[in-house]
């Protein structure tokens, strides 16, 4: 168990086996889960689960759902079925390469595809020193092709959900506005005053809205961080210890 470490989420409600190196999640993944409008008896993807954080938020928040989850690296696809099963929540694990998908995938369609996709475009940024972080935080496959198989993989009506750093946002719209309608963007904002660093992305398959841009999420309270507390905002305080759901409206 060295080489591991267990982590409370949701206040304890959802507890994590994560790598004590390498990619670990922190609320990026949690406020994806919440942004995702999900209801009982609805099929959900969650393509680079990575160790399940995603899917198993999603999962604690809204019951009866069927949660499958996608993954290239057979360790990080280990610990989301150990973590499923620690916590009484059922995930299908599929191993495998978006860019090849899985033959169990291929003729499934889901209400809801979720996705973390890699931050960084390795043609211009820096790469991790550990081989597992790194294809998490850059990867081999272009953003667009995540994007255009997240819709092939969805029902008719279904829909997308993606969180990704707002520098890549022109490349986000650009792809999923190929394959998807309806886009909605919920800009994530540090504290007051400051840029956007991350953003939402919701679409639907067949979706025929007009894009819209909803007003900003600040994550933390205050200018400046309050010494060793988070000093989060009331809504993210809600969503990270208690599992509720972002104020992202349908």
């Amino acid at each position: 168990m060295d080489d591991l470490t267990r982590d409370r989420f949701l206040g304890g409600r959802l507890d994590l086996w994560q790598p004590r190196r390498g990619y670990r999640a922190g609320v990026d993944p949690v406020l994806l889960a919440a942004s995702v409008n999900a209801q009982a008896g609805q099929t959900v993807l969650d393509m680079g689960c990575g160790a399940g954080a995603a899917a198993l938020c999603l999962g604690r928040r809204v019951a009866g759902l069927s949660l499958t989850g996608l993954e290239l690296q057979p360790a990080y696809a280990a610990l989301a079925r150990r973590n499923a099963r620690d916590n009484a929540i059922p995930l299908e694990v599929i191993e495998g390469d978006l860019s090849d998908m899985p033959p169990a995938l291929r003729a499934r369609q889901f209400d809801h595809v979720i996705m973390n996709p890699p931050y960084f475009d390795r043609a211009t940024g820096t790469v991790a020193d550990d081989d597992a972080r790194e294809v998490a935080l850059g990867g081999p496959t272009p953003l667009a092709l995540w994007i255009q198989q997240a819709a092939r993989r969805l029902a008719p009506r279904g829909f997308l959900h993606v969180i990704q750093r707002a520098e890549r946002l022109p490349d986000l719209l650009t792809a999923a506005q190929a394959s998807l309608g309806s886009l909605r963007l919920l800009p994530l904002i540090p504290r007051p005053g400051r840029d956007s660093q991350l953003v939402i992305l919701r679409a639907r398959k067949g979706g025929r809205a007009a894009f819209r841009l909803h007003a900003g999420l600040v994550l933390h309270d205050g200018a400046t961080h309050d010494g060793d507390r988070e000093n989060f905002s009331e809504t993210i305080r809600s969503v990270l210890r208690e599992g509720t759901a972002l104020p992202f409206p349908r």
